[in-house]
């Protein structure tokens, strides 16, 4: 755990002690529910990177085409 980790743990712990034991309670359950969301939903979001992009295109086709479509422009920064 780093320095700024450790420092925002005891921050949110002394805040905590203020809270009722079913808040506290509560306050786990949604934590640990976020845990265990947060490893299915990165796992869900690194596969479905995969083929994020279909096209009968070649890469020379298409590179060629984003080139062709660049449009470049000249701004006056004087004021």
């Amino acid at each position: 755990m780093t320095h700024a980790e450790r420092h925002i743990v005891e921050t949110y712990s002394e805040l905590f002690e203020s809270l009722s034991s079913a808040s506290k309670l509560e306050l786990l359950e949604r934590l640990t529910k976020s845990i265990k969301e947060g490893r299915r939903s990165n796992e869900k979001e690194f596969f479905s990177s995969f083929g994020g992009f279909a096209s009968d295109k070649s890469a020379e086709e298409i590179n060629k085409e984003i080139k062709e479509n660049r449009k470049f422009r000249t701004k006056d920064l004087k004021m």
